[in-house]
């Protein structure tokens, strides 16, 4: 077990900074006092994020971290670390290890006792699933499927039983595909389709599965998520199943109303009918 504490200075420290996946009005100010602190930015993609920090008036030395060099690139981060090198990660939008490069490097700072601190900003899934009005009670991130069919179709069916929101990245070349494998797989279930998240262009459709697979792909460019509701088939339950849940929920407290409100939202049951079963 290891407990540290990310500004303890006994411990050097490496910062996982998320950047703005459209509009740079995201990018926040503590993001900018630690980049301007840093004597190496290490980074997804060295152009693009040198032309972001350009735009706020900064200039870093890079070193190139990305999915084809990630092992050899996270190990001399390492190396620049305990040699004393102040550091931080930038993937190219978005949060380090989120469907981006990331994870091993983290992995590798807890392993050499180097603490790891976020420095937080845009997500567009977490954009995406609060915008979508499907429950944000419980969810699972699934990121981008398979390039191959079969096996995105085999992810999908590992997937159809969860009751969580499900969340999914996609790209333009894709998108039909996935679409029509969502469908299949998972049956006609309400999505939202979300594009070109907070940029010029933002769009986000609502719609059942069987809409959203008719749409014109030539009308759907830029990055996007797809937000699918969970599998929600109706369940059944016992008299006695709803009498007891109503009487736990007496029994922490709560209101005879509140507790009937309660079980008729958990177990998708009529109020009038819990009434009639706990009078």
């Amino acid at each position: 077990m290891k407990r540290i504490k990310s500004y303890n200075n006994s411990h050097p420290v490496l910062y996982l900074i998320a950047t703005p996946i459209g509009n740079l009005g995201e990018f926040s100010s503590r993001a900018i006092e630690v980049i301007n602190e840093m004597d190496l930015i290490a980074a997804e993609d060295t152009r693009n994020s040198s032309e972001l920090l350009h735009k706020f008036g900064i200039k870093k030395p890079f070193v190139s971290l990305r999915e084809h060099n990630e092992v050899e690139a996270s190990t001399n981060v390492i190396s620049e670390i305990k040699n004393g090198k102040k550091v931080a990660y930038m993937s190219d939008a978005g949060y380090p290890g989120i469907s981006d490069p990331g994870y091993l490097l983290t992995k590798l700072c807890l392993e050499n006792d180097i603490a790891v601190s976020v420095i937080s900003g845009s997500s567009a899934f977490i954009n995406a699933l609060v915008s979508s009005g499907i429950d944000t009670s419980h969810f699972y991130f699934h990121g981008f499927l398979s390039a191959k069919s079969n096996e995105a179709k085999n992810e999908l069916e590992k997937l159809k039983n969860k009751k969580e929101t499900l969340c999914f990245y996609e790209s333009p070349h894709r998108i039909k595909q996935t679409l029509n494998l969502l469908y299949e797989v998972l049956g006609n279930r309400y999505a939202s389709l979300q594009r070109e998240l907070t940029k010029l262009n933002e769009e986000k459709i609502y719609g059942n599965l069987s809409e959203l697979i008719e749409i014109d792909e030539t009308t759907l460019k830029g990055e996007m998520v797809i937000i699918v509701s969970g599998n929600h088939e109706e369940e059944t339950y016992s008299e006695k199943e709803i009498i007891d849940k109503v009487n736990y929920l007496l029994s922490k407290g709560l209101s005879k109303k509140d507790s009937i409100e309660i079980v008729s939202e958990l177990f998708k049951i009529r109020k009038n009918l819990i009434k009639d079963l706990v009078n």
